[in-house]
């Protein structure tokens, strides 16, 4: 019996070896279903039906925007200061009459726009076409056309350019009430002048200022690749309406470095309607220059707190001026808008009807007063490039 057992046991753990050793070497050998469990796992090559599921949204996306994308080529004649040897006769005489300078030079640039109506008005950045004699638009289905400036912005960088097509595919205009930090973001081209182009990243953060780049500023950051040559493309979301106006991205060496900025839709859409129906943007005006409150001031004001706008200078004769606002004052508050800094007080102020009279709230001498002003009518800047206190 004990013999019996032994013989038992050994073939039993022979079994479980053989056993062991094809289910691991072998599986198909086996004929049960172990092998289905294991291939839920894997993805099917052959159809690419995964593929499709995981990029559909923003292939219909990319489809449903890229056609209001337009590459805008621009030309300015440069003047060089005639040579003066060729007004020397000697000169003159071996060279011969007809050797003449034509006087300037062309200088092209390039950059992106987006059709916002079938009339055909194009969105796109001030900087793009600034000081352009010539501006061409290519158009996603390839035709070239000359474009006319409507209007501009430049302190948000923003510009209306108008092209004579008939009827043109219009982009579909988004929401910021929609937009959260971490949603998918594609933008839209002519990066480097290569051709149209989409890149895909998220919104990394929203309301982005003290950038120095506009005077009025307030960016969606994304980490979808900008490059030169995307300014004044589009923004879009993953159901392809605009979301923003790419317009600059920080980097040290000139290409993207994953942070790049956009305007708005909502900011952008006002400004647009503004000039499309004025020619310019109206935006309320009181003749203050402003600096942000430091600790180091606050302490030496006796001031509280660094909240509010420190009153550097007021312009003589400005509707401030008028008002009795001085240098040294603090303003805290416009109407029911708090005043957190400078940047806060230039797009309150801003946002004001030029007529109409606002209360202000402001800090003098350790008290705080209250006065009406009327809101003047901010007059139009050139575009500055360098860092430089607030105005109002």
């Amino acid at each position: 019996m004990r013999k019996f057992w032994l013989i038992f046991a050994q073939a039993t753990t022979v079994a479980l070896a053989l056993f062991f050793v094809v289910s691991t070497l072998k599986p198909e050998w086996m004929g049960n279903s172990r092998n289905t469990v294991v291939a839920l796992h894997e993805v099917a090559a052959s159809d690419g039906a995964a593929n499709k599921v995981a990029g559909a949204g923003f292939r219909e996306a990319a489809k449903k925007a890229l056609p209001a994308v337009v590459h805008i080529f621009t030309s300015q004649e440069v003047k060089v200061r005639r040579n003066p040897l060729l007004d020397d006769p000697i000169f003159r005489h071996f060279f011969g009459e007809g050797f003449e300078d034509d006087g300037g030079r062309q200088e092209s640039g390039l950059g992106s726009g987006v059709i916002v109506s079938p009339d055909g008005y194009i969105l796109t950045n001030f900087h793009v076409i600034d000081a352009a004699d010539q501006i061409e638009v290519a158009l996603a289905d390839g035709r070239k056309l000359k474009a006319k400036v409507v209007g501009s912005d430049p302190e948000s960088d923003l510009a209306v350019i108008r092209v004579d097509a008939g009827s043109l595919p219009a982009i579909t205009f988004g929401r910021m009430d929609n937009v959260g930090v971490g949603d998918m973001v594609l933008a839209i081209g002519n990066p480097f002048g290569v051709g149209q182009t989409v890149t895909m990243g998220i919104v990394s953060a929203l309301g982005r200022t003290h950038l120095g780049i506009n005077t009025f500023e307030n960016f969606i950051q994304t980490d979808a690749a900008i490059n030169p040559g995307n300014s004044g493309g589009a923004l879009i979301d993953a159901e392809g309406t605009l979301i923003g106006i790419n317009t600059a991205i920080y980097s040290r060496t000139g290409g993207s470095l994953g942070i790049g900025f956009a305007i708005p839709v909502s900011s952008a859409r006002k400004i647009m309607e503004q000039i499309i129906q004025n020619g310019v943007v109206i935006r309320g005006w009181i003749g203050v220059e402003a600096q942000e409150i430091t600790q180091e001031l606050a302490e030496s004001f006796g001031l509280p707190d660094t909240n509010g706008a420190l009153i550097a200078g007021v312009v003589r004769g400005s509707p401030a001026d008028q008002a009795g606002i001085k240098p040294g004052d603090v303003l805290l508050a416009v109407g029911a808008s708090d005043i957190r800094d400078p940047q806060a007080m230039l797009d309150v102020i801003a946002a004001l009807k030029p007529g109409e009279e606002a209360d202000f709230r402001l800090r003098r001498a350790r008290s705080i007063t209250g006065i009406k002003v009327k809101i003047g009518q901010r007059p139009p800047s050139a575009r500055k490039k360098q860092q430089r206190p607030t105005e109002d």
